[in-house]
């Protein structure tokens, strides 16, 4: 049976990192592969990070599976150095990677994004 990984996007205060630490351990532990769990201090901030174009992005690289920079952008109709801007930092925050190839690709399953509604405001 295959495990697959989902990304799990939150707004969660500071502190949470640790119980988010202790969960993703105890998964580990039980044989389970744990979520990727990335959280941002606000719902602006996370919106900062996570445009609209880098969740198309990252819907699309997701679709067509692994390509090169060049492919993906011709796949969305944008140029070059805008697809490379908003994937430098999908890869920094760790929803896209390069595969041996030097291919992007999106290690998810899916990708969930939480947000409390009490903390939109």
């Amino acid at each position: 049976m295959e495990t697959f990984m989902k990304a799990i996007i939150e707004v969660a205060p500071p502190g949470s990192i640790f119980r988010t630490a202790q969960q993703q351990f105890a998964e580990s532990r039980s044989g389970k592969t744990p979520d990727f769990r990335l959280s941002f201090a606000s719902a602006k901030i996370l919106f900062a990070n996570l445009t609209p174009a880098r969740l198309e992005l990252l819907d699309t690289l997701r679709r067509i599976g692994p390509c090169t920079l060049a492919t993906l952008a011709r796949v969305v109709a944008s140029t070059d150095p805008d697809v490379q801007t908003d994937i430098a930092s999908l890869e920094f925050l760790g929803l896209v990677e390069r595969d041996d190839a030097g291919d992007l690709t999106v290690p998810y399953e899916s990708v969930e994004i939480i947000l409390p509604l009490a903390q939109v405001a």
